[in-house]
Parts: structure tokens; sequence; C-alpha cells
């Protein structure tokens, strides 16, 4: 008995020692905010699900169509690709924001999208090149943004029903209920959105790729500045004309609507209808413009430049299901059977049956059969639905730019 009074007289003081550290511990942790941060944004779909996220970037309510982008690299020229505008951007690489952002990498000077949909959003920045971070850049941009989505699941259901429109939201005063009707009520189709994202005036450009970028290839090159290369802003992405500058070209931008005499009246050795957002067949303009340049002089058109043009040809477009986000989408050039991994961004397609003889469909996507690019000889006229320039993506598809310089250069000596 002595020994166990023994015994429990020293066992007492542990005990209440290990309590108070129990409760000591409690009250840390009652005071500490957990690791992680709980859902306090949506994104609701017109099919009614809701997707509960973590938000990030922007405060606010935001509608626009989904799609997703399978790039594996370049999240800052994706966010600040203005073919986006009207879009959330699902990506489906998991880990976004991990090097950060950077003034050299932007594609233009504002982020037009909507927001963007990821599944988890690195804490750690680590990049010689980072400027600052990525949640900090979307706040000063007013871009909404939503982590800790299931976004395998979100791409699987955008494949199967196509693109969706959704809602983007972080206002718990609003009900599901409000923010699926809002999503119901909006459409992208017949929106004219290139002139929501194209400059207010022209400007010259001539900055080509920095030197430790490089990749032209020399026999294709023209000399530094010796190509006048009118480029139409669609929604042009900077990188393009790094490429066409690297190329040979100085390059005036002007504004979407820039009457086509006028650009003619400046004497160019050609005209590039640039990349661009929205509906092709709701800028009659645009299309109008190309019809009376094309024949003039040579024409290049990219993404959407490629649909204006198809357009101008006589031919249509329609929209694709859920479209081509990435920058792994093979596409084969049929005169030499090459195969190019190309960096794609579009939600709608040149329709081939509808072009006139004389339009050779050049390029097919292998993925769906598509036509990804055309050329009219007669005319002058190249065009590619996808991105040479691949920012993000592969090179394989640069020397497009190489082909629309060399028709440039054989024009002006027949000057």
């Amino acid at each position: 008995q002595e020994m166990a009074h023994a015994r429990a007289s020293r066992t007492a003081p542990t005990l209440a020692r290990r309590g108070r550290r129990n409760v000591a511990a409690e009250a840390s942790a009652a005071a500490s905010p957990a690791p992680w941060k709980n859902p306090d944004a949506r994104l609701v779909l017109e099919d009614g699900s809701v997707w509960p996220g973590v938000g990030f970037g922007a405060k606010g309510t935001r509608v626009a169509e989904v799609v997703f982008n399978t790039a594996l690299t370049g999240y800052q020229e994706i966010l600040t690709d203005p073919s986006y505008a009207g879009q959330f951007v699902v990506y489906t690489q998991p880990h976004i924001g991990n090097v950060g952002i950077n003034e050299d990498d932007m594609e233009s000077k504002t982020a037009y999208l909507g927001g963007i949909i990821i599944r988890e959003q690195t804490k750690v920045v680590s990049n010689y090149r980072s400027e600052k971070p990525l949640g900090d850049y979307m706040q000063q941009q007013d871009v909404v943004g939503i982590s800790e989505i299931d976004t395998r699941g979100l791409t699987l259901r955008l494949r199967e029903t196509g693109s969706l429109v959704g809602v983007l939201c972080t206002d718990d005063t609003k009900t599901d209920e409000e923010l699926i009707e809002q999503a119901k009520s909006w459409s992208i189709l017949g929106k004219d959105l290139i002139s929501e994202v194209t400059v207010d005036e022209g400007y010259e450009w001539k900055d080509s790729t920095g030197e430790e970028w490089e990749f032209a290839q020399e026999d294709l090159k023209a000399p530094a500045g010796s190509l006048n290369l009118v480029a139409y802003d669609f929604g042009i992405k900077q990188n393009i004309m790094r490429r066409l500058a690297s190329y040979g070209c100085s390059i005036r931008v002007v504004p979407a609507s820039f009457p086509a005499e006028k650009v003619l009246e400046m004497n160019p050795d050609g005209v590039l209808f640039s990349n661009g957002p929205g509906d092709p067949s709701a800028v009659p303009y645009a299309v109008e413009n190309a019809k009376q340049i094309v024949g003039k002089v040579p024409v290049l058109g990219i993404c959407m430049g490629h649909q204006v043009l198809g357009q101008a040809f006589g031919g249509t477009t329609f929209k694709l299901k859920f479209g081509h986000h990435g920058g792994n989408h093979p596409v084969r050039h049929l005169p030499t059977g090459r195969v190019e991994i190309s960096s794609q961004n579009h939600n709608y397609a040149v329709d081939p049956e509808t072009l006139p003889d004389g339009v050779e469909v050049t390029h097919i996507n292998l993925n769906d059969g598509t036509c990804a690019g055309m050329a009219y000889p007669a005319m002058n006229a190249m065009s590619i639905q996808y991105h040479p320039e691949a920012s993000p993506g592969p090179h394989d598809s640069d020397c497009s730019f190489g082909d629309f310089v060399q028709m440039m250069v054989e024009f002006k000596k027949g000057k």
C-alpha cells in the first residue's frame, strides 16, 4: 500500500502537467488558423451543377463560357492571351502559380479573360524571373480565380456536354438558383468580342524575340526591318509580333475596324489578320476589310484571322463542341505529310465544304479532322487555325512565319 501510494503521489503531478499541456495545446490550436482554407467561392454552371472552391485574385461575380486548356506550361501566357475574352479557363495542369508572374512573358498589357479555375494554387513561388505571385497579379487585373476544384471531373463534363456557360462568384449573399439563372441567360454566340480587346489607335512594333530565346530558321528570314507589315489587332499576342519581327518585319498595328483602303495606302508588303476572341460570324466589318485586301498584297490569317479569311474567301464557320485549347494538338501539313504538334486556342472552325475552288486546305487537325490551315495561291493568301508562335507550346509550326515572309519577299520583288 505504501508503494502504491508513493507511485500515485509521483504520477499525480505528471498527469496534472500533461493536462495543462493538453489544455494549452487546444487553446493554441483554437487561436491559430487552420492550414487549409474553407470554400468561399463557387463555380455554377448552366446545367445546374455547383462546384465550391477557394477564391483568389479579385472578388465579385463574373459570367463567361467555360473551356479547358491542356497545356502543361505557360499559365501566364494563357492568362494574358486576349483570345480568352468572354471565357473562364480550366487548367488541367493541377499545380498553377509555381513560377509566379513576370513582365517578359505577357501576351498583352491586360488580362481579358473572365477568370481561371484550377485544382491547386502553389503555395511557394520559385523562379528567378518571378516578379509577383499569381494571386496578386490577378487582383490587380480584376480577374477572379477559384482553386480546390476537381478540374479532372469538370474537364470530363465539358468534354461530354460541350462548353458550358458558368458563373464564378465570391459573394455568399447570392443563391445558387440566382447564379444558375444568370448562367442560363448568357451566351457567347453572336458576340463581337474583338471590339473589346483591340487597340484604340495604331502603333509601331519593332521588338523581336530575345536573343536567348531565338530559334528562327535563318534561310527563311528576311533582312531585319526590310518588310513592311500591317497587322490587324483582333486581340493580337505580343509573341506573334516578336516572331514576325525576328523574321525581318517592321510592323504597324492597326485597330480591328481600320478601313482597308487606308491599309492599302500604307503600301504594305503584307497584311496580318491576327488571333482574337469570340464568334467570327459576329465581325462582318473585319470580313469586309479582308475581302478588299485579299489579292492585292500577301495576307496571313492566324486563328480568328484564319476564320475571317475563310469568310472573305466565301466560306462559313461553325462552333466546335468544346474547342481546341492546349499545347499538344497534332496537325498534318497535307502537301508534305509533315506532322506538327501545335498550340491551339479556338472554339470555331472553317467549314471546308463551303470554300470555293482555288482555296486549298493545307492543314488538318488529326484529333477531329477539322480544317487547320488554308492557302489561296492565286491571291497570295495563307492561314492557319492555330498559334505558330506557340506561347506556350512547341515550336514545330514556327516555319509558317518563314513561309509567309518568303511570300512577301517574292511579292516585293515584283512590285
